[in-house]
């Protein structure tokens, strides 16, 4: 079983930047994906951000401002996230699919405990 540890969370103001990772405990096949998820109090869990084989998806509501990356050497992923505010304060998890996945959340296998993001205005 595959397990993930995220990092990188924190309190921060808007307008600012912050980068979480994600650690994968062994290596992943080429046709997996990793993804970021998000969960805010009283929300449902929301995708963010994929990074498969065929290439990166993103949430229209990071609108433009986060960039999913990973270093397969350190089987680790990366969610930069630029010009923060408010609304995306939330918990983020990440998550590994051993398939070809997309936005939801039954799609992916393992998920990390997640780290807390909160953006003061």
């Amino acid at each position: 079983q595959v397990q993930l540890v995220e990092s990188g969370g924190g309190l921060v103001q808007a307008g600012d930047s912050l980068r979480l990772s994600c650690a994968a405990s062994e290596r992943t096949f080429t046709r997996t994906t990793m993804a970021w998820f998000r969960q805010a109090p009283g929300k449902e869990r929301e995708f963010v951000a994929a990074l498969g084989w065929r290439g990166t998806y993103y949430a229209d509501s990071v609108g433009g401002r986060f960039t999913i990356s990973r270093d397969n050497a350190k089987n680790t992923m990366y969610l930069q996230m630029n010009s923060l505010n408010p609304e995306d304060t939330a918990i983020y998890y990440c998550a590994l699919s051993l398939r070809t996945a997309n936005t939801s959340t039954r799609e992916y296998d393992y998920w990390g405990q997640g780290t807390q993001v909160t953006v003061s205005s």
